[in-house]
């Protein structure tokens, strides 16, 4: 009894506990990254091309990233959608940190925005085949996730859904250190940062960007993004205030949810 008295008095209060489990839920980061160029961002006659691979430029785009990213870790989880381009980039630029048994986790949840074939991912029996032997987990990917149905349809209200499903993912995982690859479209749901949305140039994202955040707290429901000071002075850009960045929502949903925003979007998505 005595023992126990005194390992009670060494115990932070509730109110102490609660506040380590919220700085560690808001400290962790987040590296949010677009995929490098693929062969439909060349053109946007090229968009018919089903779930594109990387271009050479791609490549090479990834390539500077790998060596200019600075928070490569061992304990890094690297996660990507289920798309062709954003596997090859994920492999291709975390490289180094898929040591041992670890792999890129596949997150259908993060895939893009629209119907069209380019933003379509392949069957998942296809998907095994080509990445057998390779670095992927293909655990949380399920038949029918390339349906644009359902869950996975182009519209505002689905895609807005599976951002806040796809945050509270990352909030859940007991991983501090956590790399997405997406896409230029969905990473605006996902960080509900509309900079750089209007139809002539559809994505704020340049391909292989990476932005870093926090998460706002540990217990909003809508788990909540934050970017972190350095990352925001990489692009130089002063952040919104509230009312604009509802005013770019407005505009943002019905553009990036529809499959004509990819025709006007110069080879940008």
């Amino acid at each position: 009894m005595y023992l126990a008295n005194i390992l009670n008095t060494l115990k932070p209060p509730i109110s102490e506990q609660r506040i380590s489990s919220v700085e560690m839920s808001t400290q962790k980061r987040i590296h949010l990254v677009r995929h490098a160029q693929g062969e439909h961002n060349l053109s946007p006659s090229l968009h018919h091309l089903a779930d594109p691979i990387l271009t050479r430029v791609g490549e090479t785009q990834c390539r500077s990233l790998a060596e200019s990213f600075p928070y490569h870790s061992p304990s890094l989880l690297v996660a990507a959608s289920p798309l062709r381009r954003t596997i090859y980039t994920a492999l291709l630029v975390f490289e180094q940190d898929l040591d041992g048994e670890k792999k890129v986790v596949a997150l259908p949840e993060a895939q893009e925005t629209s119907d069209l074939p380019s933003d379509t991912g392949s069957p998942l029996e296809f998907l095994r085949g080509e990445m057998e032997g390779k670095k992927v987990d293909l655990t949380l990917v399920k038949e029918g996730w390339d349906s644009k149905n359902g869950k996975w349809a182009p519209t505002a209200e689905a895609i807005t859904a599976r951002a806040k499903e796809t945050r509270l993912w990352l909030r859940n995982r007991e991983e501090n250190e956590i790399v997405l690859v997406s896409h230029g479209g969905f990473l605006h749901y996902l960080t509900e940062d509309w900079t750089g949305v209007p139809q002539s140039q559809g994505t704020g994202w340049e391909n292989a960007e990476f932005r870093t955040y926090n998460f706002s707290s540990a217990d909003d429901a809508n788990a909540s993004l934050v970017e972190i000071e350095e990352s925001r002075a990489r692009r130089r850009e002063k952040p919104l205030s509230k009312e604009e960045q509802t005013q770019l929502k407005e505009t943002a949903h019905p553009a990036l949810a529809e499959s004509v925003f990819q025709e006007a979007a110069n080879g940008k998505a």
